[in-house]
């Protein structure tokens, strides 16, 4: 924590070197992208394990808090995208680095020049939506509901604190030959892992730009948050399929027989997507897109899929280094942060593609139609 204060002290005291700056913002920046990462990542798979949950979920976005959160989202993931990017060309090319002073100041008027058509249909639709006079959650009815999340996260530390005890009672009595306590995490095979993870987050940040800046373009501008629940909108990134008989429901199913592993046949709904939100829902805008086939592959779920594993990966790796440098004197802490960090990646991870292997059923549409009635009553 000592560590910490003086980061900001002497942050503050630089008095605006561009390179401390650059320094100060992606780590800041990289914070909230994570922090919206585990918000998203699970409120997504809700779509799947709990629609009424979504529901919810889409609405408190859809609010004036998160509202302007988004604008400071799509700044910090534009930033500390680019800003990314000049430090792996320039890690991988040393000699580069007597360029770095002016390389930052472009990503600064980079990140302007990317925000700027980001920003305009925004604001556009954010003016258009609340001019209409919309249902909106009560601000203390939003920030509640992301209480839910604090538990999550309350019970990976606890989790992650169990393990730093049991990881630092074990290597207490862990002696080397001549008797003495071994000091771990400062051998080869460490510092192997550490030179993966080194070459892991430049080459991972340079695959995910094209991934996320796809996923917020169609997410954020072609597609904003309060088109999610607009009914019989079109879906982006599929195609509408005209004349699909809808048998007087707001969507078209399908009941399939499904084997179970007990040889035990069950009925289930499918959605067969027509491009159209029918409902209004943002649960069927999931199941539209990842139902969705392109030359018969489920594209959106791979897309997802892939920026899942590698914004995680590269996002909770990101949250380690930080968490690391301001516990270097306290090993129980540390080992704590890096067991955190480690049970977070890897329940998002697992969360997220469990959802996508599940997709959304008919009965999950449902429910969230059922939740959307009752939401502001």
């Amino acid at each position: 924590m000592a560590s910490l204060v003086l980061t900001v002290k002497e942050t503050l005291r630089y008095k605006g070197a561009i390179g401390q700056w650059s320094w100060v913002l992606h780590r800041l920046t990289g914070l909230g992208v994570v922090l919206f990462l585990f918000l998203h990542v699970i409120d997504t798979a809700w779509a799947v394990t709990n629609p009424e949950g979504y529901v919810k979920a889409i609405a408190s976005y859809q609010s004036p808090l998160f509202t302007i959160g988004e604008f400071g989202l799509i700044a910090a993931v534009v930033y500390h995208a680019l800003n990314g990017l000049r430090i792996a060309v320039m890690d991988f090319k040393p000699e580069w680095w007597k360029h770095q002073q002016k390389a930052a100041w472009w990503v600064l008027g980079g990140t302007v020049a990317v925000l700027i058509p980001f920003f305009i249909p925004m604001v556009t639709e954010v003016i258009a939506h609340y001019s209409g006079d919309p249902d909106v959650l009560p601000i203390g009815e939003v920030i509640s509901e992301q209480l839910i999340f604090g538990m999550y996260f309350g019970g990976g530390l606890v989790a992650a604190a169990i393990i730093a005890f049991a990881w630092s009672a074990i290597r207490i009595n862990v002696k080397d030959d001549a008797g003495k306590v071994k000091i771990g995490g400062q051998g080869q095979f460490a510092r192997r892992i550490e030179k993966f993870w080194w070459s892991f987050m430049r080459i991972s940040g340079v695959l995910i730009i094209p991934l996320v800046f796809g996923h917020l373009a169609m997410m954020h501008v072609l597609q904003g948050v309060f088109d999610l629940t607009l009914q019989g909108s079109e879906v982006v990134g599929t195609a509408v399929v005209e004349n699909v008989a809808q048998d007087d429901a707001l969507i078209y199913l399908e009941d399939v027989a499904v084997d179970t592993h007990d040889d035990e046949v069950i009925n289930t709904t499918i959605i067969v997507p027509n491009g159209i939100n029918e409902s209004g829902t943002a649960v069927e805008f999931v199941a539209e897109r990842w139902n969705y086939l392109w030359n018969g592959v489920l594209i959106w779920k791979f897309y997802d899929a892939a920026l899942l594993v590698l914004v995680t990966l590269h996002g909770f790796n990101g949250l380690r280094l930080v968490l690391t440098d301001y516990t270097m004197d306290n090993r129980l802490a540390r080992t704590t942060v890096i067991a955190l960090t480690a049970i977070g990646a890897i329940a998002l991870i697992v969360i997220g593609v469990q959802a996508l292997l599940l997709s959304v059923d008919g009965k999950a549409i449902e429910m969230a139609i059922e939740a959307t009635r009752n939401l502001y009553h």
